[in-house]
């Protein structure tokens, strides 16, 4: 039985935060692409979305090896990666698709290399924006090469892969459904540091990471994905192995209206606390429809950042209220108070900030791990 070890929830081509290769697509290049699992197996193998392609993307070769330095695949390691037993497929317009299973066995904690090549256009290609790691680029055809020569192109989001999954059998593990601060906005690029992985690190469960950076949950983004009570199921539900959902979402549908340094999402909503209540009940309905537990975080402070207003205080304090004292999460993670600034307890305090008063740094990230992993 095969569950997921690795996740990262699909995006819409856009600009984004950081330049990126999205919009632009893949043509004769091999993509090689590094990501970290929470869980180990004997076999394993990939999937790939084309979740918001119009139209079919040809994949004429993959490869998966252990990761080296750099571009570079362990050697001995690097396996050819099929699709019912051929070495090219299609992935379908709005559809994914999963590589057959191969006999490379890993470990948790340990990083894999997937190098996909394409030999015609992809056009637009479904991305996830801020992998805070670096993927890499060739011309031509690389999968079989386990050397990083030629890779001399690098960008900080994944393509078309959205999980990894290994035969570990595992029905346990942990996933954490919101923006960038669950995305990991914050941490060191490359350092594997997200509270994600922090978390599996704490637990010795697998921990899948289905944040998006600026995602809400009320409301459709361009830059931001879909609205997190659309995106549940195919991001989470839908994933092998998983029973235990965690969600941290809302601030920016708060916060987006009161800043107008971002003109990413405009004309941003202004929302009340019973419209994100209603979201989160549809959250908790879903989970638990599917089987779940279902655990809910409050909002971490974000006093002084520039989602903060008269507005986003009073609603941010209406739904942590809520989400405390209600009792129809399974359980609740009162992260807002774990982070908060004894001085002021609407900030976060300088050893937990990353800079922008809004995301946290890595000491922020492991303080977040710390206050959940007691619940799982």
């Amino acid at each position: 039985m095969f569950s997921a070890s690795w996740i990262a929830s699909p995006q819409p081509p856009s600009e984004g935060f950081t330049p990126n290769w999205s919009r632009e697509g893949f043509w004769r290049q091999s993509l090689r692409q590094v990501v970290r699992l929470s869980a180990g197996g004997a076999r394993m193998r990939v999937r790939l979305t084309n979740a918001y392609g119009t139209s079919p993307v040809r994949l004429a070769g993959a490869s998966a090896g252990r990761t080296a330095a750099g571009a570079g695949v362990q050697p001995g390691s690097l396996t050819r990666l099929t699709f019912g037993g051929a070495g090219d497929a299609s992935i379908p317009a709005r559809g994914e698709l999963v590589s057959d299973d191969i006999p490379l066995a890993v470990a948790a904690g340990e990083s894999v290399t997937v190098t996909l090549y394409f030999d015609t256009a992809t056009g637009p290609a479904t991305f996830h924006a801020q992998a805070f790691t670096t993927s890499y680029r060739s011309q031509g055809d690389r999968s079989a090469d386990a050397g990083g020569a030629g890779f001399d192109a690098a960008t900080e989001s994944w393509y078309f892969l959205s999980a990894v999954e290994v035969d570990a059998g595992r029905t346990d593990a942990v996933a954490l459904f919101g923006d960038s601060i669950t995305d990991g906005f914050g941490s060191t690029p490359g350092a594997d540091r997200r509270w994600s992985d922090v978390l599996a690190e704490r637990t010795g469960r697998p921990v899948l990471n289905a944040g998006i950076g600026g995602n809400l949950l009320l409301n459709d983004s361009a830059w931001y994905g879909e609205r997190g009570v659309r995106r549940l199921r195919r991001d989470v539900l839908d994933r092998p192995g998983v029973d235990t959902l965690v969600v941290l979402l809302g601030l920016n549908d708060i916060g987006f209206s009161e800043t107008d340094e971002q003109p990413t999402y405009k004309p941003a909503p202004v929302v009340e606390a019973e419209e994100l209540i209603a979201g989160h009940r549809e959250l908790i309905r879903q989970g638990r429809a599917a089987g779940l537990r279902v655990i809910g975080s409050t909002l971490l402070p974000f006093g002084g950042s520039d989602h903060w207003g008269e507005h986003a205080a009073k609603v941010s304090h209406e739904l942590n209220e809520w989400i405390r004292c209600s009792g129809e999460y399974d359980a609740v993670a009162d992260l807002n108070r774990a982070l908060a600034d004894p001085g002021d307890p609407d900030r976060l305090p300088p050893s937990y900030d990353f800079g922008d008063h809004l995301h946290p740094n890595g000491a922020g990230y492991e303080a977040m791990a710390e206050a959940v992993s007691p619940l799982l």
